[in-house]
């Protein structure tokens, strides 16, 4: 295993609420290969940050097709190919956001370069995580 690189991006989001034009949502997407399942999506908001954190297969699934199910579920957007939507669903509330493909799909690649897909489990360390369950208990 290389050392830990923590791979993060800056997007640029557009929220989609009906009859209102899209307002743009500043975001970094970030992975952590000590979390290798996982991607996070920071949203800078006039509340400060929002994290959001779900498996990085739902994200590249969702580039091709809709994918996940309840709080979170990705797709490509049906009238702009060039674009994925991520659908955020909370006990506060719901949100739609619309992110360039091309930026998630080169922000995926990014990740693919330090942890392959398929080789995530060679990146937990399970003594670690043991550890950090009987510390907690």
């Amino acid at each position: 295993m290389a050392e830990n690189t923590i791979i993060t991006a800056g997007t640029t989001f557009q929220l989609l609420v009906p009859g209102i034009a899209p307002a743009p949502v500043e975001a970094e997407l970030q992975y952590n290969p000590e979390d290798p399942y996982a991607v996070a999506v920071l949203f800078h908001t006039g509340q400060g940050k929002v994290e959001w954190m779900f498996a990085r297969d739902l994200l590249a699934d969702g580039l091709l097709t809709p994918s996940g199910e309840g709080d979170i579920m990705v797709r490509p957007a049906a009238d702009d190919p060039e674009r994925v939507l991520l659908e955020l669903n909370a006990p506060t509330g719901f949100a739609i956001l619309s992110a360039e493909a091309e930026h998630i799909a080169e922000f995926l690649d990014l990740t693919y370069d330090v942890v392959q897909p398929g080789e995530e489990d060679q990146w937990i360390d399970f003594d670690r995580e043991l550890a950090k369950l009987v510390a907690s208990s």
